[in-house]
């Protein structure tokens, strides 16, 4: 393992965890791809480590736990330490520095929104919040009016309120929470609409009313004994003077023809539209 020297006292760097790797890079860049460079690599990813942990603290708070932040930081040191050239005459500070921002700003960007969120609006987002935390009086104030924030911004109040929206979009609140954390609330998942099938029921009653009243009036009684008086299709037989076989054929095939019917009744409604354009482009012009 190389040894690596600290910075030393009477030369003052902008970032004070910042070791001396200039020779271990150019050493690196002289050499081919191999076990020796890429022990050399690791080296200078463990002498820069406390500087990555460092800008990864800048971003805590912010609904990532600074473990996870951490380890995007590393890969960020690793991904500049693989990249920087020496030769180029730039610092690896002022290199590694925006390599690692920027890659812990990735993960924030695609990784931590709960919902897919334009980049437009996330800009808005940004200058929003960014308007909320100068204009606030006081924590406790409710903040900035629409016009408050385009005026300081230049933004338009649509922009204002656009990036407004997004301001929740970030983290997303369970299903389970209460609306009211302070009382015995309902949680949200209450408040959810769901499909309610009385209204297909309805549909289908006001489908088939018609095409019931049209059956003949032995298969209409055999239907209402048997699903409005929910009679078994023996006693509906004893009481017709049918076995229990023909009554369960006959409403077998009456269901089937009834469904049918129904079914036919809804294709023809679909294709309306379609005929009565095909009408137009055959009617001739003189009846218009």
């Amino acid at each position: 393992m190389l040894d690596v020297r600290t910075k030393s006292t009477r030369r003052k760097h902008p970032h004070d965890d910042a070791p001396d790797t200039a020779a271990l890079f150019r050493r690196i860049a002289a050499l081919p791809d191999g076990p020796e460079k890429t022990a050399l690599r690791q080296d200078a990813v463990c002498a820069w480590m406390p500087m990555a942990t460092r800008l990864a603290g800048r971003f805590r708070n912010r609904g990532e736990s600074f473990a996870d932040l951490e380890q995007v930081a590393r890969l960020g040191l690793v991904r500049a330490v693989s990249r920087y050239d020496p030769e180029v005459g730039t610092a690896f500070a002022s290199y590694a520095v925006p390599t690692i921002v920027g890659e812990v700003k990735r993960h924030f960007r695609d990784h931590m929104w709960a919902v897919h969120v334009p980049r437009r609006a996330k800009e808005l987002r940004q200058q929003v919040h960014t308007a909320n935390r100068e204009l606030a009086d006081s924590p406790t104030s409710e903040g900035p009016a629409v016009a408050e924030i385009a005026a300081h911004t230049g933004l338009s109040e649509q922009d204002v309120r656009q990036g407004q929206g997004a301001l929740e979009c970030f983290t997303a609140q369970s299903l389970d929470a209460t609306l009211d954390r302070f009382a015995d609330d309902y949680p949200l998942a209450a408040t959810l609409g769901r499909d309610d099938p009385g209204f297909d029921r309805a549909i289908d009653r006001a489908a088939l009313r018609p095409l019931v009243q049209a059956l003949p009036e032995q298969e209409r009684r055999i239907l209402y004994l048997r699903f409005f008086c929910d009679m078994t299709q023996r006693r509906i037989g004893d009481e017709l003077g049918f076995s229990q076989m023909h009554i369960s054929r006959l409403i077998s095939a009456t269901c089937a023809r009834l469904r049918d019917q129904v079914l036919a009744d809804a294709d023809a409604d679909a294709d309306a539209p379609h005929r009565v354009v095909d009408q137009r482009r055959r009617r001739p012009h003189g009846d218009r």
